[in-house]
């Protein structure tokens, strides 16, 4: 006569099999084409709008998602009507896409630069050639031989002129960095 044991593998610390994982079976979804017998984990809609789905393998919904079309059996009024309706719900994230990495989270400048980016008014993704530009025309602006007493013109000259050489130094040793 076999014995069976009455030892969980749950006793004691550390636990010797992972959160979640039973010895009692498990349900698998198999794949809703006809005649596949593997796992059916993607879900697809059966129409447009609808909280329908098929269940297919992996193989199977690429197959599904090739041939579907979301506007079929709409007009061409219809389907741009829809489109415009769903596409308006998402303009915060169109307006935005122009950001893209670039900015000042993507780590290609440091603190001070992106302070000097901002004393001259420029996006933080702009090129030298940009920023050269800026500097040219703010320190136009503001030199003092051109706003002779001016005391802010000359704080804002030597601010255009200490921003210019952060960005012209940290330009320099990025065209010598080893690549």
């Amino acid at each position: 006569m076999a014995r069976t044991s009455s030892r969980s593998n749950d006793w004691g610390f550390p636990r010797w099999r992972g959160y979640g994982s039973g010895r009692e079976t498990t349900t698998v979804r198999l794949c809703d084409r006809h005649g596949c017998e593997e796992p059916g984990n993607c879900p697809a809609p059966k129409s447009p709008n609808s909280p329908d789905r098929w269940y297919f393998c992996e193989m199977h919904a690429g197959e599904y998602n090739r041939g579907y079309n979301y506007f079929e059996g709409l007009s061409a009024e219809e389907a741009a009507a829809r489109e415009s309706d769903e596409t308006r719900d998402a303009s915060g994230y169109a307006n935005a896409k122009h950001y893209a990495w670039g900015g000042p989270g993507d780590g290609t400048r440091t603190r001070d630069e992106l302070h000097a980016l901002e004393a001259l008014g420029v996006d933080s993704d702009a090129d030298f050639d940009t920023i050269k530009a800026a500097w040219r025309k703010l320190a136009k602006e503001n030199h003092p031989d051109v706003r002779p007493g001016d005391a802010d013109a000359a704080v804002k000259f030597q601010a255009v002129q200490a921003a210019y050489e952060i960005l012209r130094s940290a330009d320099e040793q990025r065209e010598w960095r080893p690549r």
